[in-house]
This record gives C-alpha cells, structure tokens and sequence, in this order.
C-alpha cells in the first residue's frame, strides 16, 4: 500500500476494510469473531477490538494456515468461517448464503470460489470430475493451471473438529516456505473428506493490495450505496457523482446534486434538497430542507423548512430550528438557532442561544472565548433586531424585543424591548484635508516650431 498503515485499516467508503468484514460477519450472525493481527496490530486492535472481536496475534508471518493456528483453533466448536480481512464488498447475505449453502450440502470442508475473466495471481481451483481436487497458488502453478478461470476467494467454511485434525498436517513445502490454508483442501479429499466449491458472484473475491484496487473498491461501495438509495425512491441527478457511506439514511423524494458527501449517521428528511459542493457528516436533516452549495455540516441538526448556505459552515452541538434562514459565510458552533431565526449573511456565532424570530445582521459576531481560555456563552431573545458589525462579549443576555444598534459592541446585559448603542462619537472636521495646489502654468516656446524651452 506504500503507507505506513497496515492494509486492513485503509478505508473504503469512509470505514477501514476489518470493520466492514467484521460488520458482515456480525451482521451474519456469528458467534465470535477472531482476528488475527501482526503488522500495525494496535491499530487493528483500536477498531477490532471495539467491534467485539477478539485478537490474536501471529508472531511470524509464515503463510495463513500459520495465521489460522494463531487464533488457538482448539477451542473452537461447530461450523468456522476464516476469510481475509481485505475483502471490504463483503456482504452479510453473501455470508449467510455461504453459511446455508455449506449446512444443506453437509460438508465438512467448502472453498468459496468465483470464475473471473483474468485470474491474475489468484490461486487456481482444480476440479477432478467436476469434483474440487486442489487450490494451486499462482506462484506454484503451471501453465495449463494459470489457464483455469475458476480461483479461490480466500473464503472457507470447516466443521471445527476437521480444521483441528488437518491443521496441524499442512507443511511448508512450496516454493515460498509457507504455511498455505490451501493444503486444507487437498489434505481433506486425500484423507478421504470430500469438498464443495461454493460459487460466489466475483465482487466477493475483490481484495485490496495496493492504492488503485482500494480507490476501486471504494468507487464500487459508492456505486452500490447510490443503488440502493435510489430504488428506495431517492433522487440524483447524477448517481456516479455522490459520495455516500453506507450508514447514512436517506428518505423518498430527496434530491441530491453531484459531488454531495455525506458520511456518518447523517440521516435526511424527505423533499430536502442537498446542493453540489456540501459535506454532511454525522448531520440530522429534516424534510424539507435546502442546503445550498458548498455548506459543511457536522454533527449538526437542522429542523423543517429551513434554508442553509451557500458556503455556510455548521459545527458540532449546533441546532437549527424550523423555517429558519443562514445564509452564505455564516458560521455556528454550538447554537441554538430558535424558530424562524435569521442570520443571512457574514456572521459567526459560537456558544449561542437565540431566539425565534430574531434577525441577525451582517458581520455579528459572538465573542465566546475569554482570555482566561474559556468560553462562555451568548443568549439573544426572541424577536431580538441585532444590526450589523455588532459584537457580544460574552458572558451577556438580549431579552427578548430589544435593537441593537448597528456597530455596537455590547458587554452589559441588554433588557427586554430596550435599544442598546455602544458607538464612539462621530467627530467632523471641516476642512481637514488641505486643498490641491494648481499646477504650475508651462513655459511657453522660447520660438517658433520649438516644442519645449531649451534647457541650460
């Protein structure tokens, strides 16, 4: 991957690739999960862990089946599933169907496989009879082997008791001296077990092993998030042109311009317009909302009817309340904007609580951190006029009705209905800026034809 990462912690569509199989797996309903960490292993604890599963670290990287008896497979009991944690379109259906599928053949062991048009360095499926007889890596393979198009996914289903009877027989004599999971399969049919090939549709066996494969897996998980939303009655305009993680919630007839992002647990209303340019993360949109173009939402709420942007920034604990107007460069942190409440344009206003109906004018800001490196907080009424280029230090309180004036910088509580101005007086000087002197008048020609006197 040419980072310094390890490669399951890169993400695909806003989440690293271990969550999303774990998610699969869970979401399949299995019982435990065990991860098998080595490079970068308390990065992959930091999201394995929290997920519920349960580490195991593999001291030597020697090959998978070395990393399968890493994870102490004696202990385990019933039906196992060992996948790689690189296969980030994995689906829980998908697992569930291998699950079903494994129980009504009765197998002991299956290889879930998938036919490619260009296998590349997948490891070849070689059927005896229509029968799986052995999975040949690419690396040991020959030429008639490369031909098959039939490869392994890196996905298996095996009762416990078989794993525990063959693990311990795979040896590492192949070319690379490794310890290959493959050998699982030719070890069971040589020991008399049988073996099913679960075929599986391709995308199961797209994994990730460098910086393209990863952008393309990310464009697919895109891809499929968009087809999803729009079957469900949702509306873009240009479907390849919207960026949206799997855990955002969209209802019927919204509408998404190109180039949206919206990642986290954003969910939107119904009829809500999202223009081109906005970043939603962790947003609470209601139904029947504009945001405009270029607006960042984060963590945020806002309520029906309202209107956002364009280029308007909403910053984590802000609540915009309904039929509300925050127009262009305007920035909140913190804010309880009442109902119906306006700030159109220039303004920024950090730990704030404002009332509905009250009009924010141009360039307000909210004076919230003091020199004592603490932030306090601003509460402006209800139908409260605040003129422009007005300033709140903050701690201070605008009952509700009162004008500000224009310019006013307030540090005293304002009372209901009562007009504050904080102005310097204007002072006028006439005459203060001294009056041009005329240009001196030219020296005429000294004779006729001259242009300009002769100089001495």
């Amino acid at each position: 991957m040419n980072t310094p990462l390890p490669k399951v912690v890169h993400p695909v569509a806003g989440r690293p690739m271990i969550e999303r199989v774990m998610r699969a797996v869970k979401d399949a309903g299995a019982g435990e999960i065990r991860v098998i960490v080595g490079f970068g292993e308390e990065l992959v604890r930091q999201i394995a862990e929290p997920l519920g599963g349960v580490c195991y670290k593999q001291e030597r990287q020697l090959g998978t089946a070395d990393a399968v008896r890493a994870a102490q497979t004696e202990s385990l009991k019933g039906d196992v599933l060992i996948l790689n944690g690189d296969h980030p379109l994995l689906e829980a259906a998908d697992i569930a169907g291998f699950r079903r599928q494994f129980r009504e053949t009765k197998a002991q062991l299956a290889v879930v496989t998938c036919e490619l048009p260009d296998p590349a360095k997948f490891g070849r499926i070689v059927r005896q009879n229509g029968k799986v007889r052995a999975i040949v890596e690419f690396k040991d393979a020959g030429p008639d082997t490369q031909k098959i198009k039939e490869v392994n996914t890196g996905i298996y289903l095996v009762k416990a008791k078989l794993l525990n009877e063959i693990l311990p027989q795979i040896t590492a004599d192949n070319a690379q001296g490794e310890f290959y999971l493959t050998d699982l399969v030719s070890l069971a049919i040589d020991g008399g077990v049988p073996v099913e090939g679960i075929l599986a549709n391709r995308r199961v066996a797209l994994g990730v092993n460098d910086q393209l494969e990863l952008a393309s897996a990310t464009r697919l998980a895109f891809k499929r998030k968009a087809r999803q939303l729009l079957a469900s009655g949702v509306m873009m305009i240009d479907p390849s042109a919207v960026f949206i993680e799997d855990t955002v919630k969209i209802e019927p007839a919204a509408l998404l311009y190109p180039n949206v992002f919206l990642r986290g647990e954003t969910t939107i209303g119904g009829y809500s317009v999202i223009e081109s340019g906005s970043m939603l993360t962790d947003a609470k949109i209601a139904g029947n909302v504009h945001i405009k173009a270029g607006c960042y939402i984060d963590k945020s709420s806002v309520d029906a009817n309202a209107e956002v942007g364009p280029y308007a920034h909403l910053r984590p604990g802000t609540e915009i309340g309904e039929e509300c107007k925050v127009g262009n460069f305007v920035e909140m942190k913190k804010v309880k904007f009442g109902k119906g409440a306006k700030a159109s344009h220039l303004t920024y206003l950090g730990d704030a609580e404002v009332g509905e109906n009250t009009n924010i004018g141009c360039g307000v800001i909210t004076c919230n951190y003091a020199a004592d490196r603490k932030k306090y907080v601003t509460k402006i009424g209800k139908d409260v006029f605040v003129g422009s280029d007005s300033q709140f230090i903050a701690p201070v309180t605008v009952g509700d009705g009162a004008y500000v004036g224009s310019g006013s910088t307030i540090t005293k509580d304002v009372p209901p209905g009562a007009l504050a101005v904080s102005r310097a007086k204007q002072i006028i000087r006439e005459d203060y800026v001294p009056r041009a002197t005329p240009a001196p008048a030219k020296t005429p020609p000294t004779k006729a034809g001259d242009k300009y006197p002769e100089k001495k």
